[in-house]
């Protein structure tokens, strides 16, 4: 939503561009709300489990990123929200370069959008974390983290970072190669803890100890 309102600011020309979520009840038409309040969501005074929830059908433009992240013509995502895309500021948003990628077409409503002269940016109305796992991530957060690997690869090429290049080039295959991380067979038997179990125990207590210190400063 906020970068909706980002885009529309800065982009397109509306200075005033915000969503009637910020504004003052009274003061919202003086303000071009280019995110809105859903109109089921109008008359709704009991705010409790009555935002719009649950798993909703996405398409697809084709020839977009999150077209090319999916490799799907229609996803599935889940949904925790109350204002949504204002679709009045379809057309200009579109005329100044924004794409609607991701569309709910039973209701009409913008579910995603992205920038095609930009490395990575997408923006999505859904929750990816609602599905993500830590051994099976969200595709959008596969795919954020292998562009930005690519983009901090290319800036090392052309001598803009100093980072070692073929630890970013072991990153990228790893981002980009496994979404599924598998579990090794076997795990440390009971009582006994691996060395980055250790480690992490190890850097706990570090930053523990150096933060009594601090306050005892």
């Amino acid at each position: 939503q906020l970068a909706v309102v980002e885009f529309a600011r800065h982009v397109a020309g509306i200075v005033d561009a915000t969503s009637r979520e910020f504004v003052k009840p009274g003061k919202a038409g003086k303000k071009n709300c280019v995110i809105d309040i859903m109109d089921e969501q109008r008359k709704v005074t009991q705010k409790g489990g009555t935002m719009r929830l649950g798993n909703y059908a996405c398409k697809l433009a084709s020839g977009t990123l999150a077209h090319s992240i999916y490799q799907k013509d229609t996803i599935q995502e889940r949904h925790r929200h109350r204002y949504e895309f204002n679709n009045r500021y379809r057309e200009i948003l579109k005329k100044y370069g924004m794409q609607l990628s991701g569309i709910c077409e039973d209701r009409d409503l913008v579910e995603i959008i992205e920038l095609k002269n930009h490395p990575w940016f997408i923006g999505c109305q859904f929750h990816p974390e609602f599905k993500s796992k830590p051994m099976r991530p969200h595709p959008l957060f596969t795919s954020f983290v292998t562009a930005a690997l690519e983009l901090t690869l290319s800036k090392k090429k052309a001598g803009k970072v100093s980072v070692p290049l073929k630890v970013i080039e072991k990153k990228i295959k790893k981002a980009a190669g496994k979404t599924v991380v598998k579990i090794p067979a076997k795990r440390p038997g009971r009582g006994a803890t691996s060395s980055a179990v250790r480690g992490s125990a190890s850097t706990k207590k570090k930053a523990r100890d150096f933060y009594m210190q601090r306050q005892r400063e």
